[in-house]
């Protein structure tokens, strides 16, 4: 690992946020916030796009608060059917329904002293956020199938990538509950909007998989960086993990390369960067993708896995970019200049 990396590393192992890697003003101002409100028992509310980091902004605010000897229980609210969701979160007695064959703990008494976080908050289905709201409020539960109220101490943090306020319009989140979790929000800058701190990120993930792969890559090319920094990074950190984890394996000597074959989805339009709107570069940079593997949305290299993104985030953002096959559009490859080898 780099010096500056490190020096990085230690500023803030305070909070527990050994990946929060960066400098820039967005970031900080995430810092500020994890610092302020840690050792409190707010609700917090963590708003960001998808791949910007916001488990690790929770498991943060854990690790800062005095509740961090006991456990930091994540649930994906958009992983679970919503038949199951109640069970997870409360837990159910046994024969509370088919399958029920044993007494089991959900994930708030699990939390209990500790930390609970709600990640995809907006997909909690409608008739669940009642109950949710009750804990919230009441700190107190019943299991399914029991009539026992159960009390519990545990400090929630929810995250979401979507409009919750537009959701309360279209009446299909609770507005009561959107108050209730927003005591305390944070917001996640996207990649595109920090991205003087691209150069550390790379440092810190190449040498993170150069270490697991048991590579030696100690230079990586200014012109990679620059490429790094023109890209729209629609799947933001994730994604530009993703890719760098793919060049260690590629890569051969001390150089970090980037594969002809992936310098495709980099290319950028002969318009500078400035001059369009970031909805119009990650369009353009989504097109590409698609384009390069033929329109093949899901599955492995298609164009969600390229991209760093669940299949289903993909295809959202193909409806609200207005996406359909034959709308992309021939765009130039910059001309680099020769890589001048430098250590980050």
């Amino acid at each position: 690992m780099s010096a500056i990396a490190e020096v990085i590393r230690l500023r803030h192992a305070d909070l527990g946020a050994c990946e929060m890697i960066g400098t820039s003003t967005g970031l900080r101002q995430v810092w500020n916030g994890i610092r302020m409100v840690a050792d409190t028992d707010a609700s917090v509310l963590i708003h960001g796009e998808t791949g910007t980091g916001k488990e690790l902004v929770a498991r943060a605010i854990h690790q800062a608060s005095s509740r961090r000897a006991r456990p930091f229980v994540p649930l994906n609210c958009a992983a679970l059917p919503a038949g199951l969701i109640e069970s997870e979160l409360f837990g159910h007695e046994r024969g509370a329904f088919t399958g029920a064959i044993a007494r089991t703990v959900g994930r708030f008494q699990r939390a209990d002293g500790g930390t609970l976080f709600l990640d995809e908050i907006g997909d909690l289905p409608l008739e669940l956020q009642p109950k949710l709201l009750r804990v919230l409020q009441e700190h107190e539960f019943e299991r399914l199938g029991s009539a026992r109220t159960i009390r519990v101490d545990v400090r929630v943090v929810a995250a979401t990538n979507q409009d919750l306020r537009q959701m309360i319009n279209d009446r299909r989140f609770r507005a009561d509950l959107y108050y209730r979790l927003n005591v305390f929000p944070i917001a996640l800058p996207a990649l595109r909007e920090r991205v003087e701190d691209i150069p550390l990120l790379t440092r810190h993930f190449v040498d993170r998989f150069a270490a697991r792969l048991n590579k030696d890559i100690r230079y990586i090319p200014d012109s990679l960086i620059q490429l790094l920094r023109l890209h729209s990074w629609p799947g933001n950190i994730r994604e530009l993990q993703n890719l760098l984890e793919r060049d260690v394996i590629m890569s051969e000597g001390q150089e970090l390369s980037l594969p002809q074959e992936q310098l495709g989805a980099f290319e950028m339009s002969p318009t500078p960067l400035v001059a369009r709107t970031l909805a119009e570069a990650e369009r353009e940079h989504i097109i590409r993708v698609l384009d390069q593997v033929r329109w093949v949305v899901g599955g492995r290299d298609g164009a969600a896995d390229r991209l760093g993104l669940a299949r289903t985030t993909l295809i959202s953002r193909m409806s609200k970019l207005g996406i359909v096959r034959g709308s992309g559009t021939r765009l130039q490859r910059p001309r680099l200049k020769p890589a001048l080898s430098t250590s980050i």
